[in-house]
């Protein structure tokens, strides 16, 4: 990987606050920013937080908290992790205009939510053929 690459490569920890004790918030979200564009490795480091390499030309730390907020993760909200993302946020945006580059929010937030209700198992898929879908 040559400098360029590298520099927007980010390494970034995500912290659950567990409102069940029983749920594993860390591993739930790992498997639903696995195969994720943009994201190049995710790790759990404990029951409540991760470790997410990704690419900021395709998705942001905002994005991807803002996206598990919405799936129902709660994040940790005590004023150190505030901080930090609030000074993550500001890094990251200022880098991609300082570039040049233009990142589109809604559409890698609908990619999450999409690879999120493709993996859920529920009952909302219509097993009838084409055909009979629309017939009148």
């Amino acid at each position: 990987m040559d400098s360029l690459t590298t520099d927007f490569i980010k390494i970034r920890e995500i912290h659950f606050h567990n409102v069940d004790p029983a749920s594993n918030d860390a591993r739930e979200a790992l498997l639903l920013l696995l195969d994720m564009p943009g994201i190049e490795d995710v790790r759990t480091l404990t029951d409540i937080c991760i470790q997410v390499n990704y690419d900021i030309r395709q998705v942001t730390l905002q994005t991807l908290e803002a996206a598990l907020m919405e799936v129902g993760f709660h994040l940790d909200n005590s004023l150190l992790i505030k901080m930090k993302r609030a000074l993550f946020y500001y890094t990251e945006e200022t880098q991609l205009m300082n570039l040049g580059y233009q990142h589109d929010q809604a559409s890698s937030t609908l990619d999450i939510f999409v690879n999120c209700y493709n993996q859920r198992k529920h009952g909302c898929r219509d097993q009838r053929p084409e055909y009979l879908r629309h017939y009148s």
